[in-house]
C-alpha cells in the first residue's frame, strides 16, 4: 500500500510518499512544494495544485492522509492555508483516492506514543522509522512523512478492528 502524507501550507507543502509493506515502512519520495511570498495567492494556489497533481500522477498512492489545520491566532495564515488545502483535497479527490485526516495530536501519539511530545521527538521517530541518514528538511517534509506513518498504523489497526467486527 502507498500512502501519501501532506503537510499543508500555502509557502511550503510537504509531502511525502511511503509503502506500507508489513509492518515496515518504506520511503518512497519526499519533498515540498515551495510558492513565492509576494505573488498573487491565485497564482500560489495553482503552483500547489499543479505540483500535487503531478506528484500523484507520477507516484501513485492508493490513499492520502492530511494533518488537520490547527490556527488559534493568525486568521489571515488560517485563511490562506486552509485554501491550500483544499487545493490539496481536490487534486485527491478528483484521482478517487480516500483523504484522512488527522490532528497534530493524534500524529504525535502515533509517532512517539504521546500526545504532547515535541516536534523534534516526533522528526527523530519519523527518521527512525524509515531508517533514514537525517530528519527530513524543511520541517513540513518530516511532519508529512509522520502524518503517512500515522496512517499506515491507525490503517493497520482499523483494518484489524473491522474483521473482528465482522466475524
Amino acid at each position: 500500500m502507498r500512502i501519501l502524507g501532506i503537510d499543508p501550507g500555502i509557502a511550503i507543502v510537504g509531502f511525502g510518499f511511503i509503502d506500507k509493506q508489513g509492518s515496515k515502512c518504506v520511503p518512497v519520495q519526499y519533498g515540498c512544494i515551495q510558492t513565492e511570498a509576494h505573488t498573487p495567492e491565485e497564482e500560489r494556489l495553482l503552483h500547489v495544485y499543479e505540483g500535487m497533481v503531478q506528484l500523484i500522477d507520477k507516484y501513485k498512492p492508493d490513499a492520502v492522509a492530511l494533518e488537520k489545520l490547527f490556527f488559534n491566532r493568525n486568521v489571515t495564515t488560517a485563511m490562506a492555508v486552509s485554501q491550500a488545502r483544499g487545493v490539496l483535497v481536490l487534486a485527491a479527490a478528483q484521482r478517487n483516492l480516500p483523504i484522512s485526516e488527522y490532528t497534530p495530536m493524534q500524529i504525535k501519539q502515533a509517532m512517539v506514543g504521546y500526545g504532547k511530545a515535541e516536534k523534534r521527538q516526533v522528526q527523530e521517530m519519523t527518521r527512525m522509522f524509515l531508517k533514514l541518514q537525517a530528519i527530513p528538511k524543511p520541517d513540513d517534509v518530516a511532519d508529512a512523512l509522520a502524518v503517512a506513518i500515522c496512517h499506515a498504523h491507525s490503517y493497520t489497526l482499523n483494518s484489524k478492528l473491522n474483521e473482528v467486527l465482522r466475524s
